[in-house]
C-alpha cells in the first residue's frame, strides 16, 4: 500500500454518497507498499480501505481481482470483500483513477514472525490454493519468468552498480540462467504472489485475513510458496535466514497439500526465480518512484541477498533429506 494520488475529505464524501456505509469520520494515507494509492477511511459505521489504482495495475485485470476475491470469501477464506455502491457497482472513478472500498478486515501484520504464525500462513495458503480449485478464470503473470528480463533492461545499469558494484551484471546473468532452468508441466492454480508479512492479519497465531491480491494471476502453487517462503523466513536485510521459520511454513503448507517430487526438487529454482522478481520490481522503484509520493521505498538488495542464499541450497535443504 501506499499514497502516490492525493484524495481529500471532500472527495471522499463525495464518493460515500454514491455508497449505504455511513458518513465520513477520518480519512488518512497509508504510506507502507509501493503499488496503488490506498487510504484508511472510516465512517461512523464501520472502517474500509478505499483504494485508488495508479500504473502498474492494468484497469482491465479489476473484475478478475474482484471475481477471485468473491469465490474466495464465498468458500469461507477470510479476503476482503469489494464494496457494492447502491447501483449494485463496485468500480468507481476518484481524481482520474479507478477506485474501490473494500472491506476493513481487524488484525495485525507482523514484522519478526514466530513458527507457530508461519505454520498457520502455510496452512491458510494451501488452503487458499485449495479453495480456487474449482475458479475457471485465468490470468496470465504480468511478472513472471520471461518478464524478469525485460523488466532489468528498463533499469539503469549504472544505478543498479551503485547500490552494490557489479550487480547489473549478476542480475543479467541470473536472469539467463532462469530462462534456461525454469521448470514446466508444474501444478497451476490461481496465486497471491505477494504473499508478504504485511499482508497477512492475525488474530493471535490465527490468521484472520489475507490481502493486498492485486498480484493474483495464474501460476504454480508451489511458485507461490516460493516466493512466501522468501518473504517470511529471512530477517528485513535478507542477510539472515530463520530455518525454523521456513522449516514451520512448509510443515504447514504440507499438512494440508503435499507437494509432488517435482515440485520439491524444482523449489531451489523457483525459489531463485521468487528472489530475482522482488529485485527486480524494488530495484525499479528505488530508481523510479517520485520523489514527493508517500511512500515507502524497499532495499532492492535484501532480494539480492536471499537470491544468493538460494543460490546455495539443494531441495533438500528446504524440505529435508528424506521428504
Amino acid at each position: 500500500m501506499a499514497v502516490y494520488t492525493q484524495v481529500s475529505a471532500e472527495a471522499a464524501a463525495k464518493l460515500l454518497d454514491r455508497y449505504d456505509v455511513g458518513r465520513l469520520v477520518s480519512l488518512k494515507g497509508i504510506a507502507e507498499g509501493v503499488e496503488n494509492s490506498n487510504y484508511l477511511l472510516e465512517t461512523d459505521r464501520a472502517r474500509f480501505i478505499l483504494t485508488l489504482y495508479e500504473s502498474r495495475v492494468d484497469p482491465a485485470d479489476l473484475p478478475y481481482f474482484h471475481n477471485l476475491l468473491a469465490h474466495l470469501h464465498n468458500a469461507g477464506s477470510p479476503v476482503p470483500r469489494f464494496i457494492d455502491d447502491r447501483d449494485g457497482g463496485w468500480l468507481q472513478d476518484v481524481k482520474g483513477k479507478k477506485a474501490c472500498l473494500i472491506e476493513f478486515l481487524p488484525g495485525i501484520s507482523v514484522s519478526e514472525p514466530t513458527a507457530a504464525q508461519a505454520e498457520a500462513v502455510g496452512r491458510s495458503l494451501a488452503r487458499m490454493h485449495l479453495a480456487v480449485a474449482d475458479f475457471a478464470e485465468t490470468k496470465p503473470n504480468p511478472l513472471g519468468q520471461a518478464d524478469w528480463r525485460p523488466l532489468f533492461d528498463r533499469c539503469d545499469a549504472a544505478a543498479a552498480d551503485a547500490l552494490q558494484d557489479g550487480l547489473a551484471a549478476d542480475i543479467a546473468a541470473e536472469c539467463d540462467w532462469l530462462a534456461k532452468n525454469w521448470p514446466s508441466g508444474l501444478p497451476q492454480t490461481a496465486v497471491h504472489t505477494d504473499l508478504f508479512p504485511d499482508n497477512v492479519l492475525f488474530r493471535g497465531n490465527d490468521v484472520g485475513g489475507l490481502i493486498d491480491f492485486y498480484f493474483a494471476c495464474t501460476d504454480f502453487r508451489a511458485y507461490d510458496l516460493a516466493v512466501t517462503h522468501a518473504a517470511w523466513s529471512f530477517s528485513n536485510d535478507g542477510g539472515e535466514y530463520a530455518a525454523d521459520i521456513g522449516a514451520a511454513l512448509i510443515a504447514g503448507y504440507r499438512s494440508v497439500i503435499e507437494l509432488t517430487d517435482a515440485e520439491k526438487q524444482a523449489f531451489p529454482a523457483l525459489a531463485r526465480g521468487a528472489a530475482l522478481r522482488f529485485l527486480l520490481t524494488r530495484l525499479f522503484d528505488w530508481i523510479n518512484t517520485p520523489a514527493d509520493a508517500l511512500v515507502t521505498r524497499k532495499d532492492p538488495l535484501a532480494f539480492y541477498r536471499r537470491l544468493r542464499f538460494y543460490r546455495r541450497v539443494a531441495s533438500g535443504d528446504i524440505f529435508g533429506a528424506t521428504a
